[in-house]
């Protein structure tokens, strides 16, 4: 993986600390013997930590997790349901 390429990982729903119903969205990136990640949730599009991106980088993650949160919440409700992983 190069400098500019970003691998985005998500979770199945999980529940935050208030019950609510969420999907973890981790991104990381390798180069130059370091990696930077960032972790977000939706739906809100909340990055909540994050090493090595810049705030402007850390501004398009959470864009992207906003414009993208149908998306995410449709995979995640896929990987949710361990009886689709049989069909």
């Amino acid at each position: 993986m190069g400098k500019d390429e970003c691998k985005m990982t998500f979770s199945a729903f999980v529940h935050d600390k208030t019950g609510k119903k969420i999907v973890r969205v981790s991104f990381e990136r390798e180069g130059n013997g370091t990696v930077d990640r960032a972790e977000g949730i939706v739906p809100g599009g909340t990055i909540q930590s994050h090493q090595g991106f810049s705030e402007e980088e850390l501004k398009r993650l959470s864009d992207y997790l906003v414009n993208n949160e149908q998306d995410i919440l449709a995979r995640a409700k896929a990987i949710s349901n361990p009886m689709r992983w049989m069909s």
